[in-house]
């Protein structure tokens, strides 16, 4: 039985009192004494349980680690039943509301928040290394005019390693900086290169006057005009966008761009991993499958046929609940409150708009969805400022991987630095056949 975890307040934070499990094995009658740390037990300390000595010892099945921990970090954490969101112990809402992505950009990467010297430092860098090697641009030309853009993204970055080889010294201090730096910079140039490839029109180099997300959106839609000047609604949206989905724990990129840079390969190669799993439609498209159910819905008047199609198996509610959050999405709430603006700045009139909002006040009024918790996540809103910016829904992803650099880039650091990491090498129970004859192939 699990002995009695004792918190007090210190001042610092919540202290608690680590305790110990005692665990009979029924097959042997021995009894073991398994530590807790931190709310946790170590899946090793299972392998001292046996039934012979040859045996190989207890091992611990959890497909999707879903209750699994795989590494101690202080980047971002994350209360689901309470929608609790802090980067470094900030909140998710006063980062919204006071800072910029690059302050929280360098928030997630140093682990606190510059000075005002330090953020012009960290800025200016981040700035003047924003231009690729012109063999990355004909890289891009070589795609498909219709090429999906993040798989395009993927290579880039990837070629990357091939741009800056000195970034495999893991141990240079100097390399990891410029890495960082460089990735940060990069992303939106080549997400750019993307997306103006697609629509057949010449890339924008980058304006190092503008902001950085106002340099992006530059480097979209400029065309004959001498100097592109954002709309400052826009550019605060999107920094809000950025801020929001910078960095999210242990989900499935993350988890892949550690997987990945635990071989000590270079951090390019690692993003280039984090990428990939973020192409695929259960983590990067859900603000597209949105976007698409709200096509389908059509108008208000057919939202409770809708749901009732829910309940009835018929119909999946897009934009809703979360694999960790079991209340309402922070992120969901903030990014609601820019939607107004940018369909102000832009000059939609976006009926999908009303078609969400009541949507999601009738799904929130109905004890089904809210016993199952729910709610509405950050992708629900996000996908509506994209398409009112006009970004295509292909882009939707890329989007998201932009800002998720920071993040990436943070967990990737933070893995380099922790003595307990070791190559990822899960283990497997093996349910294939045994010690069969081989047939020889006139025989089969």
């Amino acid at each position: 039985m699990a002995e009695e975890r004792n918190q007090a307040d210190d001042g610092g934070g919540v202290a608690t009192t680590d305790g110990s499990l005692s665990v009979t094995d029924n097959r042997t009658g021995e009894t073991y004494e398994i530590e807790v740390n931190d709310g946790t037990v170590r899946a090793m300390d299972f392998r001292q349980m046996k039934v012979s000595e040859d045996d190989f010892g207890l091992m611990t099945y959890d497909p999707a680690f879903t209750n699994t921990a795989s590494c101690r970090s202080a980047i971002t954490y994350i209360d689901g039943g309470a929608g609790v969101l802090e980067h470094r112990g900030y909140s998710i809402e006063q980062l919204c509301e006071g800072s910029s992505f690059l302050e929280v950009a360098y928030l997630l990467v140093h682990g606190e928040l510059p000075e005002q010297g330090a953020l012009d430092y960290w800025t200016y860098a981040i700035t003047h290394h924003t231009y690729v090697h012109e063999n990355i641009k004909n890289l891009m030309e070589g795609f498909r005019y219709d090429a999906h853009p993040m798989a395009m993204l993927l290579s880039t970055v990837g070629a990357l390693s091939s741009f800056y080889p000195s970034a495999k010294n893991l141990d240079d201090e100097t390399e990891r900086y410029m890495a960082v730096v460089r990735l940060i910079a990069k992303m939106p140039t080549l997400a750019a290169f993307a997306y103006r490839h697609n629509l057949g029109l010449p890339y924008v180099y980058p304006d190092n006057d503008l902001s950085y997300p106002g340099n992006f959106l530059s480097m979209l839609y400029k065309m004959t005009e001498f100097k592109y000047e954002p709309d400052p609604r826009l550019e605060r949206a999107l920094d809000v966008l950025w801020i929001l989905h910078a960095d999210h724990e242990q989900n499935c990129s993350t988890a892949a761009v550690r997987a990945v840079g635990s071989s000590q390969v270079d951090p390019y190669s690692a993003l280039a991993g984090g990428i990939a799993a973020l192409y695929g439609p259960l983590h990067g498209g859900a603000n597209e499958a949105v976007l698409r159910m709200l096509d389908r819905i059509g108008t208000v008047e057919n939202i409770p046929d809708f749901l009732q199609g829910v309940k009835d198996r018929k119909e999946k509610l897009m934009g809703f609940g979360h694999r960790v959050y079991k209340n309402y999405d922070p992120r969901a709430r903030i990014i609601k409150r820019h939607v107004d603006e940018v369909l102000e700045a832009t000059g939609s009139d976006n009926p999908k708009l009303e078609i969400a909002t009541e949507l999601e006040k009738r799904a929130l009024d109905d004890e089904y969805f809210t016993e199952r918790k729910l709610y509405p996540n950050v992708d629900f809103y996000s996908g509506l400022i994209y398409e009112a910016m006009s970004i295509p829904t292909d882009m939707f992803t890329v989007m998201f991987a932009i800002p998720r650099t920071a993040g990436w880039l943070a967990q990737w650091l933070e893995m380099l630095d922790d003595e307990e990491t070791k190559i990822a090498r899960p283990r497997q129970i093996y349910t294939g056949d045994r010690e069969q004859d081989y047939v020889p192939m006139d025989r089969r």
